[in-house]
């Protein structure tokens, strides 16, 4: 597994497992894309490496990231989410992902599903980009400034330009993979 060329964000056992398996890989699903959501929001101005060393538990404390289960989260559930040291105990990540199920759930029933929705903005089409070094992979993009402004307008938060580039290279909709990777061409 450690002879593969690839990214070099990936170092560590569980950030190789996920970027070997899942990362950029097209996701249609709508309860990992509602994952991803969840996840990435969670992330912000931390390493995608703490969020994966916690995803677990994230998993077994957000009901399994059920959307219409989150939505209905009490004051005594987030107090409940905040007092366990296995999440980011952010009170406004936490509130936020409440926020988000709901807004997840009305685009929903808007488009038909949330994938709908999100792969609208690349014409169900994955961006393909052709990265040789690290330090060409932006942060955000015009594409993602969009998505941001426009999920906003839904009612989601922790959304941000950046948050909503690393959910798109996070489920596909852009191969960020630099060309030297083995997964660039496999998912190309």
């Amino acid at each position: 597994m450690n002879d593969k060329v690839r990214c070099a964000w990936a170092q560590k056992p569980l950030d190789i497992l996920y970027h070997d398996r899942e990362w950029g890989v097209p996701v249609k699903d709508e309860h990992t894309l509602f994952e991803f959501l969840i996840l990435e929001g969670a992330q912000a101005g931390l390493s995608w490496s703490t969020i994966l060393q916690r995803r677990e538990a994230y998993r077994e404390l957000y009901d399994n990231f059920d959307p219409h289960i989150i939505a209905q989260y009490s004051a005594q559930k987030i107090d409940s989410l905040l007092q366990d040291a296995r999440l980011i105990r952010n009170k406004l990540k936490i509130t936020s992902s409440i926020k988000n199920a709901a807004a997840f759930i009305q685009v929903q029933k808007e488009f038909g599903s949330f994938s709908n929705y999100l792969w609208g903005f690349v014409d169900n089409k994955p961006i393909v980009n052709h990265w040789e070094h690290p330090a060409q992979v932006p942060n955000e993009t015009e594409l993602s400034i969009r998505l941001s402004r426009d999920l906003k307008k839904r009612g989601f938060s922790f959304v941000g330009p950046t948050i909503c580039y690393a959910l798109m290279q996070a489920t596909g909709l852009v191969n960020d993979h630099l060309t030297t990777c083995f997964r660039h061409s496999e998912l190309k």
